[in-house]
């Protein structure tokens, strides 16, 4: 490995992304860890937002670059002294997000909420943390993901945000029969109308503005569409949606997958009595929201952080059944040379997944 280069895009600030070469990332400190060659990266919201922003709660700082990625694929390429549960050559999806493991909500088997929590693409507060739009990305082996043998590497990208939807429904408690709503046609909105259909749902609805992700939503995954009116009210389009699609009393589940303050809005004010909403989209710090109304109806409301124990073993589940068509979900592959034009693409919206191409080679 000492002859192995690690080419890497760094962001600088916002708008800033410079191609260089970065240290290869070393396991000897720690047997438990692998390396990985990086084949294929998503494009992520929070990479658009840094892109555009230089950063969400932190911020990039001067000096201190930072290499953007998180959903992720590749190959095993060393593996420390201990690590049993893949070994070199083995095609993974990988968890980004590594807990102390043994702070209280670790040990409460929650470790998402971590406070400790070393996660890919993070520029601090304290040291930069490198993210997987390089060569190779380090991380514990136990949070590798072999993928079926007839899987492609690219649609093993998809393992990461598949989990954040898995987690999202397992909030909500889900029920067969059961109808649910989603706000959101993004990836994590349109995995979550996926997920939902293999949890049991009666029916599936999903609203959003985009007509291409509608469409997708319909003819990949069977799922009723709404498309969110914006000359109207939020309490006009939920009404709307309600006369449409038989939804007079509500739908039992809410996963709000956007965090735009009226998607939020419509969210509480189109669900069930007693019903469940899950927040699952990150907008906004603050947000007007309809207090009054959550009361009166009596809902549970949870917030959702990423994913937790189980989540990325149970969406492995679901795609070695080949219950989520992971393959159409991808859109565009820019090259690793091309990564700025590959946020761009996601910031305008285009496609439903947009990758990243980090090694030409693999497949």
């Amino acid at each position: 490995m000492s002859m192995e280069k690690n080419h890497a895009c760094l962001l600088y600030g916002a708008g800033d992304a410079r191609f260089e070469e970065i240290p290869v990332p070393s396991i000897e400190d720690n047997p438990r860890d692998v390396l990985i060659r990086i084949a294929y990266t998503g494009v992520c919201g929070s990479d658009v937002h840094f892109w555009t922003h230089g950063g969400i709660n932190e911020m990039v700082r001067p000096g201190c670059p930072v290499t953007l990625g998180h959903e992720a694929s590749g190959v095993v390429e060393v593996v420390g002294s201990a690590v049993t549960k893949v070994k070199v050559g083995d095609r993974v999806a990988i968890e980004p997000g590594f807990p102390c493991r043994h702070c209280s909500f670790c040990l409460a088997g929650k470790y998402n909420l971590c406070p400790d929590m070393t996660f890919a693409a993070s520029p601090g507060p304290g040291a930069v943390v490198h993210g997987t739009l390089a060569t190779f990305f380090r991380l514990p082996g136990d949070l590798c993901y072999k993928l079926p043998d007839d899987m492609g590497l690219d649609e093993g990208v998809i393992f990461e945000p598949l989990a954040v939807a898995v987690h999202g429904l397992r909030l909500a408690k889900l029920k067969p029969g059961q109808d649910a709503l989603v706000l959101g046609s993004g990836p994590v909105g349109l995995l979550s109308c996926a997920v939902a259909r293999e949890f049991g749902a009666g029916r599936i609805f999903v609203v959003d503005i985009n007509k291409e992700r509608l469409l997708f939503a319909q003819k990949e995954l069977g799922v009723s569409t709404y498309k969110f009116d914006v000359t109207k009210s939020v309490e006009e389009n939920a009404a709307a949606l309600a006369a449409e699609k038989h939804l007079q009393e509500g739908a039992d589940v809410i996963v709000e997958a956007t965090g735009v303050e009226s998607c939020v809005q419509m969210g509480v004010e189109a669900i069930k009595r007693g019903g469940s909403y899950v927040q699952v989209g990150l907008g906004k710090k603050m947000v007007d929201f309809p207090l009054v109304v959550m009361s009166e109806k009596e809902i549970t409301v949870k917030g959702c952080f990423r994913y937790g124990p189980g989540d990325f073993e149970l969406a492995s589940n679901l795609v070695s059944r080949g219950r989520i068509p992971l393959k159409s979900f991808i859109s565009k592959i820019f090259p690793f040379h091309r990564a700025p034009d590959a946020w761009e693409a996601a910031r305008k919206g285009e496609g439903v997944k947009i990758l990243i191409q980090v090694d030409g080679s693999q497949t």
